[in-house]
């Protein structure tokens, strides 16, 4: 499939084992792509053992696969009511996926989400800003790996 497919062309699933290394993969590629600015903190092989030792299996991980060939283009990470990963591949952004993972992540939780972001990645701002999402605290960054200055929103229905 082209990067060009309609995103109804791309099912939203459950993760399982097997999907890590893939999960990983469109990560690396959406960090690296959204966040040029930010030093990485971990290897490529550390990203990937990560998302097979942790993410994959005690995390509630949803991909985002095309319909025809079962490649990758998506990944959302749910911890409780925090929304802690949602990543994209670069091809496949402004095609709707995110979107569906976003709704996806309020019926999980309905009675509201928290994520961070990276208070550089402006395109994130609008849009989670455009799904209802508030910013509630600004910081530094030292609380998190890349020491990079944050931003904490808030979803409440």
């Amino acid at each position: 499939m082209s990067a060009g497919a309609y995103v109804t062309d791309v099912v939203l699933r459950r993760a399982v084992a097997s999907d890590a290394r893939a999960a990983a993969d469109v990560w690396l590629r959406s960090y690296d792509a959204a966040l040029p600015t930010v030093v990485r903190p971990r290897s490529d092989d550390d990203v990937r053992n990560h998302f097979r030792n942790v993410v994959v299996p005690l995390r509630e991980t949803w991909v985002g696969e095309t319909a025809d060939g079962g490649v990758i283009v998506g990944v959302m990470v749910l911890d409780g009511t925090l929304l802690s990963q949602l990543y994209l591949d670069p091809g496949w952004r402004r095609r709707g996926i995110g979107d569906r993972f976003v709704g996806l992540a309020k019926e999980r939780s309905p009675g509201g989400l928290t994520l961070w972001t990276f208070q550089v990645n402006e395109p994130a701002h609008r849009f989670y800003e455009r799904h209802g999402f508030v910013a509630v605290e600004f910081t530094d960054g030292s609380g998190n790996e890349e020491r990079e200055p944050d931003v904490r929103y808030v979803w409440q229905p």
